[in-house]
């Protein structure tokens, strides 16, 4: 993790100190339900328990324990056993070390999530307020970065909020789908820990028991997960870039809000550069790198190996906090976003009413020229204007194909930008109705 792209709650929940009080909870929470089922004694457990709860887990006698043992779970419950005492020898009765890990990682996931929806909610509470704001501001919409027909810069806003609103949804489903539980012991078959345990240790943590663990919790659920954190970065970099397109010295229809005292270049004191998205953009990269390993730790050898595990340590904490990063980041860019109306409007005008083509062709084929022919009418009026030789409503007014099927008051009406907006309070009311 890299600190200048963390934020501290994120970060809390991978550092080392918050990962062993969860693997204490874990091995707790199962000696307490073998102490209900008789398994253990219930004094061993209260033990346990107060002792583990009152004790400062040392993370760097930890390491130095598992630099000797090369075992990071036993090197933990080596350095809780000088805190528990005697009664160390019931912690850990049955089970093995992927029950702890994978339910520890399944924990900080959900926990990860629960940061993740936050961000989300800022992030659509913002789209929603721009978007109802900006709902009337007419602005050109592009088809291959080219001028195509108006809209307005609120239904931009809205499509992103509805985009977003979706990955929200699948969010609440990755979260779902990573909030289990496997305390099966070696192999998955309860052969020496009761499933009991694994209900009891569910419900304390807030997750379900894995159906079948086999030792490790599968990992389509995980891939399932990252699959869905990638696909929020692609949602965030799509309007990042929207935005950097906007902000084009040639365009300037939005930009970034620049702070007193910004610098925009070392060597350039005039540069106002969208930083900000660029670097979501980046940020984007980063979190979909964690879907292609995730998806390949699904295959694992048989019941267990450790393949995935060098995996998970890193893009468990990385993709979580770059995206927890970049929806705060992108929902701070559309709070304090710019937004240049006049700039919308000269944009919309500069191509001399060629927006306006679609409505003539179809007044043309209504009138009952053919489409073939209504087609070639209007685009040999409407090369010209991308020459800059002449206005286009003037140049189909002195067609005289054009003369035979509307006259001058219906062709004067094909040119009304209202005409293109008169839906927009339905889709709106689609959106956040």
């Amino acid at each position: 993790m890299i600190p200048r792209y963390t934020r501290p709650e994120m970060a809390s929940i991978w550092e080392p100190a918050t990962k062993f009080r969860i693997w204490f909870e874990i091995e707790a929470s199962a000696c307490e339900a073998l102490a209900d089922i008789g398994v253990i004694p219930a004094e061993a457990a209260k033990t346990i328990r107060t002792r583990g709860d009152a004790a400062e887990f040392d993370v760097a006698k930890i390491d130095e324990i598992e630099a000797e043992v090369k075992h990071d779970v036993i090197a933990f419950l080596t350095h809780l056993a000088e805190h528990v005492g005697e009664d160390a020898r019931f912690v850990h009765q049955g089970m093995t070390s992927s029950d702890v890990l994978d339910t520890c990682f399944n924990v900080q996931l959900v926990r990860a999530t629960d940061i993740l929806l936050a961000g989300m909610d800022r992030l659509l509470a913002a789209l929603k307020t721009r978007a109802i704001e900006h709902k009337d501001t007419m602005c050109i919409g592009r088809s291959h970065g080219i001028h195509a027909e108006p809209t307005t810069f609120g239904l931009k806003l809205a499509q992103a909020y509805v985009e977003f609103q979706r990955g929200r949804q699948r969010l609440e489903l990755a979260r779902e789908e990573v909030a289990t539980c496997a305390i099966s012991g070696a192999v998955g078959t309860f052969a020496n820990i009761d499933p009991r345990v694994e209900s009891h240790v569910a419900a304390v943590l807030g997750l379900k028991a894995e159906p079948v663990s086999t030792q490790v919790i599968p990992r389509d659920r995980h891939a399932m997960y990252f699959s869905v954190l990638g696909v929020i970065a692609s949602s965030f970099e799509r309007l990042a870039t929207e935005i950097r397109h906007l902000q084009r010295t040639e365009v300037l229809e939005a930009e970034e809000y620049f702070s007193p005292g910004q610098k925009g270049s070392s060597a350039m004191p005039h540069k106002r550069n969208p930083v900000l998205t660029e670097n979501l953009t980046g940020l984007a990269r980063l979190v979909r790198s964690a879907v292609m390993p995730a998806l390949e730790n699904v295959s694992l050898w048989h019941e267990r190996d450790i393949s995935h595990s060098s995996v998970e340590r890193g893009i468990g904490p990385d993709a979580t906090v770059h995206l927890d990063f970049a929806l705060h980041r992108l929902a701070g860019v559309i709070e304090k976003l710019v937004v240049y109306p006049e700039n919308m409007q000269r944009n919309l005008d500069q191509l001399g009413g060629l927006v306006h083509s679609q409505r003539v062709l179809l007044a043309l084929t209504q009138a009952g020229t053919s489409r073939e022919d209504a087609y070639s009418i209007v685009q040999r009026n409407a090369m010209p204007v991308w020459r800059g030789e002449g206005n286009f409503l003037e140049l189909l007014k002195a067609d005289e194909d054009v003369n035979a099927a509307l006259n001058e008051a219906e062709l004067e009406a094909l040119f009304d930008l209202g005409y293109h907006t008169k839906h927009v309070d339905t889709i709106f009311a689609r959106v956040f109705s």
